[in-house]
């Protein structure tokens, strides 16, 4: 095992910037680069394209990369880790065929059925089975559920309270709203509880889980509006005490792993389980194959063990080995967003506050970059996600809405109920 490490991280968001904070407090990185990275000043962005697999790789072989950490879904799907399999380089994420849990809803949703994992009744849909989905629709008690089957960043879900308005959206899919990404459509019963995430960093045959976390998608006060990529989080989540866990490990974690096993899928890395708590049980929403934004902005604060100890795990297969700890702290973060977001909004707004952490905050860029002066600028919706801990998520939530009145640039906008549900 090599007692250092030069790590690639590949994104732009907030969760690579929080993964990067972790990365960056163990005393086994060597050198980290963010690869296409943003303008935080925590850490070295290098301009790379994800989808430029040569590129990457010549980077790779240039500077003696040891380890490449991918943050978002999309070179996951498109088969990175295939790309470097037979290269030195450790790849912490999945092989694209593993990464159709998260890239093709149809598959998990199959998978999730093959396997018993408690999950919603569903059908899936397409052009020439449109009738059978109408009818399926008819079948169902409002709101209805529209999933489109492929990678639409993070917008692909339509919640509709009305059945005519139903059929009406599940035709537009069909017939392009997301792209090809909604050429199959999946129709799921609606299922009402709350929601929480579970992260849990595997090698194919061992697991652990990272601390609980829960965002909040809708862009309004009270979980109003339309949904957004996630605009806080809280960490821990009340709910999810040991009883709740031990449904999570033996009725879903478990069962995915063994699963993906028997179907000869060698699954390594992070599977992240959408869940919601149902009378008290746990059923799946969807499977993500990385972490999840903006949970990684409280679960890596939390996180107290190495993490490149723990994704060295991953990739030599000895999580076994492996062990987490949790700071007993709560943790919350609030999304600094730009005004008009999830629609449309302006970008290169100058920032003020953005270079220092606030007092008992972190400040984790997602959307910014640097302007020709090399000051900090807005360059996408989500904008900061400032992060705070606290004894309990309330009091880490008031902190972190103190902490995000000291950034300013023109729109700013955010939720101050963040964990105020809990």
């Amino acid at each position: 095992m090599k007692e250092k490490l030069n790590i690639l991280l590949l994104g732009s968001g907030g969760r690579e910037s929080a993964i990067a904070y972790k990365l960056l407090q163990s005393p086994r990185t060597a050198r980290l680069w963010v690869a296409p990275g943003n303008a935080s000043p925590a850490f070295e962005s290098v301009d790379l394209p994800l989808s430029d697999f040569e590129a990457i790789a010549k980077f790779v072989a240039d500077n003696e990369i040891d380890l490449i950490f991918v943050g978002p879904e999309q070179p996951l799907v498109d088969g990175i880790a295939d790309f470097f399999a037979d290269s030195k380089v450790k790849v912490i994420g999945p092989v694209a065929e593993a990464a159709r849990l998260e890239g093709s809803k149809e598959f998990a949703k199959e998978f999730m059925f093959r396997h018993a994992i408690p999950t919603a009744r569903f059908m899936t849909v397409t052009a020439d089975t449109l009738q059978e989905g109408e009818f399926f629709l008819e079948s169902l008690q409002p709101p209805y559920v529209l999933k489109a089957d492929g990678l639409a960043a993070g917008k692909g879900v339509l919640i509709i309270p009305d059945l005519e308005e139903a059929k009406a959206k599940l035709h537009e899919m069909l017939e392009g709203m997301f792209g090809k990404a909604s050429h199959t459509v999946v129709i799921e019963q609606f299922l009402d509880g709350i929601e929480c995430s579970v992260f849990v960093a595997t090698d194919g045959e061992d697991y652990r889980v990272l601390p609980v976390a829960k965002d909040y998608k809708r862009i309004g006060e009270g979980d109003t509006g339309p949904n957004t990529g996630g605009m806080g989080a809280v960490s821990p989540v009340p709910f999810a005490d040991e009883a709740f866990m031990e449904k999570v490990r033996s009725r879903i974690i478990e069962p995915t792993i063994r699963g993906l096993r028997e179907e000869g899928i060698d699954y390594r890395g992070f599977i992240f389980l959408g869940l919601i708590n149902v009378g008290g049980d746990p059923m799946v929403i969807e499977y993500n194959v990385r972490l999840g934004d903006p949970e990684t902005e409280v679960v890596m604060p939390r996180l107290k063990s190495d993490l490149v100890d723990l994704v060295e795990g991953i990739a030599d297969r000895t999580m076994a080995l492996k062990h987490v700890e949790e700071d007993p702290r709560a943790a919350a973060t609030v999304m600094l967003v730009s005004d008009g977001y999830p629609g449309t909004y302006r970008k290169g707004m100058a920032m003020e506050g953005a270079e220092s952490n606030p007092e008992g905050c972190i400040l984790f860029h997602a959307g910014t970059r640097r302007n020709a002066e090399g000051r900090p600028e807005t360059a996408g919706g989500r904008v900061l996600a400032v992060t705070a801990f606290g004894p309990d998520i309330h009091q880490a939530a008031a902190t972190a809405l103190k902490g995000a009145e000291s950034v300013k640039f023109e729109g700013k906008r955010n939720r101050t109920d963040i964990g105020a549900d809990l």
